[in-house]
């Protein structure tokens, strides 16, 4: 076996819409190969340019994602940068809210200020004596940034940088088309706005230069996949599994990073937000925490809850568990995790699925117990490791 590159991402280069239909029409003719891809990459220019056209007719569009390219977003709104991340197909890395203060109107700065305070304050008074050197000054302040940004509207810009390839980004003008079709006949404050973004942000990808006709044809009717529409989720356990929780819009944006589930969501009727489990011990804090994100309301914070639907398979929720059950991981995540991981086993073993034990020993405690995972890291905390934290 031999293998080797025949093309790459090259930084600073901006590749034409004909460079990319090209490469297309030569991937088709792998297919096809006659003799090896060294021949098929010299052939005649007008010979893959018939194979471009043809397939493109067709609808045989998946040789058209072998080329990628890296977009630079900035002010994308948050909740934007969900729905392209809920798709799936990219990569992406993107300004992190939970560790980087970020530009916010007035009402919200005041608020986020008011409680980072508060945050670093209840942190040291629990943590700090008991684990110092987990809990330095710098990962107090961090661990706060992270709790004060619940106040943070989901719609708070934010820059990204993003790889998709060339067959996805007209996919993706399709989806945003029918989803501002559908947001506009939704009366709701949420809709109206998230309508306006994805309507900007489509415009802005179709100046780019790369649309075309034939690869944004939605000829199989599909619908952005973030907010569910329609009946509700059926919840079941087995090596494939459904199943429908709370959590906050923070929450949703860390769970959809793993693309081997699929997960969306839908608004709550009332407003409901998180509450951080460090203020839980003062009743008063609680309160007064509430009546500030209420305050917020109408700036849709991530703090807010929304349903979330979760699918996938059994295996692949254990790749979760290895990632999030983590004194690292954001706890709201954590402890959902957890929470599922704990529901699912004791569905399985009520039907007597040789899974349940499989799963039980992924449902206590932070990856660092799994008998199949090794911490290159050991942090040292033992509430974290036990899942007992509450920051």
């Amino acid at each position: 076996m031999q293998v080797k590159i025949i093309a790459g991402t090259k930084l600073g280069h901006v590749p034409t819409k004909a460079e990319l239909d090209h490469f297309g029409g030569l991937m088709a003719g792998v297919c096809y190969l006659p003799n090896d891809v060294a021949t098929l990459l010299n052939e005649p220019e007008e010979k893959t340019a018939r194979r471009v056209n043809t397939i493109k007719q067709s609808g045989h569009h998946s040789p058209f994602g072998h080329t990628s390219f890296t977009l630079e977003f900035d002010d994308v709104p948050k909740i934007v940068a969900m729905a392209l991340n809920n798709e799936q197909d990219y990569v992406t890395c993107e300004k992190s809210a939970r560790y980087k203060r970020m530009a916010l109107p007035q009402d919200e700065q005041e608020k986020y200020n008011k409680w980072l305070e508060i945050f670093e304050g209840l942190i040291s008074l629990e943590y700090k004596e008991k684990c110092p050197q987990f809990f330095t000054d710098l990962k107090i302040t961090k661990l706060a940034q992270e709790n004060a940004r619940y106040l943070t509207s989901v719609f708070t810009p934010t820059s990204m940088a993003y790889t998709l390839d060339y067959r996805q980004l007209n996919v993706l003008h399709a989806l945003f088309d029918k989803e501002v079709g559908i947001l506009k006949t939704e009366n709701h404050p949420f809709a109206v706005k998230f309508a306006e973004n994805l309507a900007e942000l489509n415009t802005a990808l179709k100046g780019l230069g790369y649309w075309d006709e034939k690869l944004a044809a939605n000829t199989k009717d599909r619908s952005l996949s973030l907010i569910h529409r329609g009946r509700p989720i059926v919840e079941q356990f087995g090596d494939v599994y459904a199943t429908t929780y709370l959590g906050s819009f923070a929450q949703f944006a860390q769970a959809q990073r793993h693309r081997t589930l699929s997960y969306s969501m839908q608004l709550l009727d009332e407003p409901q937000f998180f509450v951080p489990p460090i203020l839980e011990k003062y009743p008063n804090l609680v309160e007064e925490w509430k009546k500030d994100c209420l305050s917020l309301a109408d700036h849709f914070p991530q703090g807010m809850l929304v349903k979330i639907n979760e699918m996938g398979t059994l295996k692949n929720f254990i790749l979760k568990t290895k990632e999030r059950q983590c004194t690292m991981a954001q706890l709201e995540i954590n402890n959902q995790t957890t929470a599922t991981g704990k529901k699912m086993q004791q569905a399985l073993a009520k039907q007597d699925h040789p899974a349940a034990a499989e799963l039980e020993p992924y449902t206590h405690g932070s990856r660092c117990t799994f008998p199949d995972f090794h911490c290159e890291k050991p942090c040292g905390f033992k509430d974290g490791v036990t899942g007992e934290r509450t920051i």
